[in-house]
């Protein structure tokens, strides 16, 4: 069933130098699903925005290199009558057809948060790194023990209805930004839920965060860091 709201919906698409990517993700997006499709470009080097714009994206420019800083200027750029927001990536590593099975609990009023998890879905072998998948369960182990919610992903693919996005107060400008959702979410008391996605190996290129040791380092620090700032009350 398709959402009955679903030209209302937006899709926001992080972007850092994927101009070998970027137009076959947008080229994956169903047709009518989203009345608006914006990809927040943090800072290319090649031509990432202008594919995008030749795709039919609206494209926002944030020189602040972070994912949440990234997505902070897409959701600023959302129009005002936007129901619901899917965070997708731009490396064709998810499948924006899936966008679907995230965006019906919402429109069911079964949800406010829905998170693609690749844990519970089908994840092409190599796609996550072992140390991605370590980290992941350790993440969410410490929500379990801090929070009391067991979550089997951080997954970046996600979707949240607009006005409970905009009542988190989402402040993280670049690794935190997932683990920030799902804890404010659930401080929150927002109806969250878990629907198994797909995810594949990268279409080109190096995935900038899990394909380099240092920055999956920070990310793990950053992650690990938030999960207690936020534990009191930061």
């Amino acid at each position: 069933m398709h959402p009955p709201r679903a030209s209302t919906a937006a899709l926001i698409i992080p972007a850092l130098d994927e101009e070998a990517v970027i137009g076959i993700t947008l080229g994956a997006i169903p047709p009518g699903l989203f009345g608006a499709i914006i990809v927040a470009d943090n800072g290319s080097r090649d031509a990432t925005a202008a594919i995008a714009r030749q795709c039919g994206a609206t494209v926002v420019f944030e020189p602040e290199r972070g994912y949440g800083a990234a997505c902070i200027a897409a959701i600023n750029a959302l129009p005002e009558d936007t129901s619901a927001v899917v965070f997708l990536q731009a490396d064709s590593s998810e499948n924006p057809a899936e966008a679907i099975r995230l965006l019906e609990p919402i429109y069911d009023g079964r949800a406010d948060l829905v998170i693609g998890s690749r844990t519970l879905g089908l994840i092409d072998s190599g796609a996550m790194l072992p140390h991605q998948l370590l980290g992941n369960a350790l993440a969410t182990s410490l929500i379990r023990l801090v929070y009391g919610r067991q979550f089997t992903d951080l997954g970046p693919f996600r979707a949240i209805r607009f006005d409970s996005l905009l009542g988190l107060g989402m402040r993280d400008r670049n690794y935190g930004w997932t683990v920030e959702m799902q804890i404010r979410a659930l401080k929150r008391g927002l109806r969250i839920l878990e629907v198994p996605v797909s995810y594949r190996i990268r279409a080109a290129g190096e995935n900038k965060v899990s394909g380099n040791v240092k920055a999956s380092l920070k990310a793990g620090v950053k992650i690990i860091w938030t999960v207690f700032r936020l534990a009191v009350g930061g």
